[in-house]
């Protein structure tokens, strides 16, 4: 495996983390925003979503299964009502 295929299999693994992360703190940017800057913020946010998703891959040995999703999208989403009350 060359090097820019293994950094496209990292980026597409991690994509998913990434977009809603994005999205939850541009939401989280448009309401009260705590202390965070938006830079933590999506830091804090992608690195619960890549957590979960690397459990979700030893999980169940392989990624892409709705129910890592779902639980992505629960931890960021509790991670982004967490960092809205700080």
């Amino acid at each position: 495996m060359t090097a820019m295929l293994l950094l496209e299999h990292v980026l597409a693994f991690i994509a998913p983390a990434l977009g809603v992360a994005l999205v939850l703190a541009l939401g989280l940017r448009l309401r009260r925003a705590g202390r965070f800057g938006r830079g933590t913020q999506v830091a804090i946010l992608v690195t619960g979503g890549v957590l979960v998703l690397l459990t979700g891959l030893v999980v169940f040995g392989r990624d892409g299964r709705v129910a890592t999703y779902a639980a992505l999208v629960l931890v960021q989403g509790s991670l982004a009502w967490w960092l809205r009350g700080r």
